[in-house]
């Protein structure tokens, strides 16, 4: 596949979402990746000061600059930053108001982390701009200095007001820099080139925060991109085997006999039993995803599946799910 050749061709700011726990941040990194892949620039933004990809990275916790944490497949390039929002308003007082010295003064007075308490809608304008200024960025040919910005966003639950921030300064500047500010940042936010991928388990709480979420987004009119299916297990038993599992109707003399075939004559009664708890859990797991995968199938979005990994996550881990990434189109 091509580089370019995937389902979100002209795309360049990709926002990842998703309920905790459902690995948000590893397919945000696993989607950097992969739209490196090829001799691409792909800069992967982290908002929350968690460290979470320098953790997945291996490498020392990011400062407030853009660092290179990974070389792409078949080439290409992830830098990292971790936004962080009193550098970012530090930022934004030197290019507004060339006030980065009286910034640094008010910090230490905690008058940024005041400002920043009492509008929170400040401090969302001051995280999303980084990565739409990200997006604009060229240099000095007028090419744009990245391909595409991956940013780790705030979970499913708190996804549209972190992206709508024209609303959530309204009440905080009606005229002036600030609502210049939050206007470019909802211009980028709206436009085509931006896409809101929400990564979600097959589990009932997961899948219900991510179709409130795309619900959510498109009553706003914020561009809904595609549901990252995370951890999918394969079913191990033909279907047959998975409903008499799910009724108890599994024949434990056949199961047991299986085992003294295999070699194991001691304790044989109670390993069949033990293999046939298994496979009822399993039964109940996989009907589960089944149910779930019908509900996400309503949202009317593409789909990717990524698998469960059995030997949990690290770098090469990584590494696998961007290329199911780009198997599947995303990248």
């Amino acid at each position: 596949m091509r580089a370019r050749d995937t389902d979100w061709d002209g795309v360049r700011l990709h926002v990842v979402t998703g309920k905790g726990g459902t690995g948000k941040t590893t397919v945000a990194a696993s989607l950097a990746l992969a739209l490196a892949a090829g001799g691409r620039k792909v800069l992967l933004i982290e908002v929350e000061g968690r460290q979470g990809i320098a953790q997945l990275f291996d490498c020392p916790p990011l400062p407030y600059e853009e660092r290179k944490v990974a070389v792409a497949p078949d080439g290409g390039d992830v830098y990292a930053l971790a936004v962080d929002p009193e550098e970012a308003m530090l930022e934004y007082l030197e290019m507004f108001y060339n006030l980065r010295r009286a910034g640094k003064a008010l910090t230490r007075l905690g008058l940024v982390d005041f400002a920043t308490t009492i509008a929170p809608g400040l401090r969302d304008v001051l995280l999303t701009g980084k990565a739409s200024e990200a997006v604009r960025r060229k240099d000095k040919q007028g090419r744009f200095i990245y391909d595409a910005v991956v940013m780790d966003a705030p979970p499913t639950g708190r996804i549209s007001r972190f992206l709508n921030v024209n609303a959530e300064v309204a009440g905080l500047a009606k005229v002036g820099p600030i609502r210049h500010h939050a206007d470019t940042v909802m211009k980028v936010m709206r436009s085509p080139e931006t896409a809101v991928h929400f990564v979600t388990l097959l589990e009932e709480m997961p899948v219900q925060e991510t179709v409130d979420g795309i619900a959510d987004l498109r009553q706003i009119g914020l561009p809904v991109g595609g549901l990252m299916i995370n951890m999918v297990r394969p079913p191990m038993l033909p279907e047959a085997d998975l409903a008499a599992a799910l009724t108890d109707e599994l024949d434990l003399e056949s199961i047991r006999m299986g085992v003294k075939a295999a070699g194991v004559e001691d304790d044989a009664a109670e390993i069949a039993q033990a293999l046939a708890a298994e496979a009822a859990d399993h039964a109940r797991r996989t009907t589960l995803q089944g149910r779930e995968m019908a509900r996400l199938a309503d949202a009317d979005v593409p789909q990717y599946e990524l698998p469960h990994l059995s030997d949990g996550m690290d770098l090469a881990g990584l590494y696998e799910l961007a290329e199911e990434l780009r198997r599947q189109g995303a990248a």
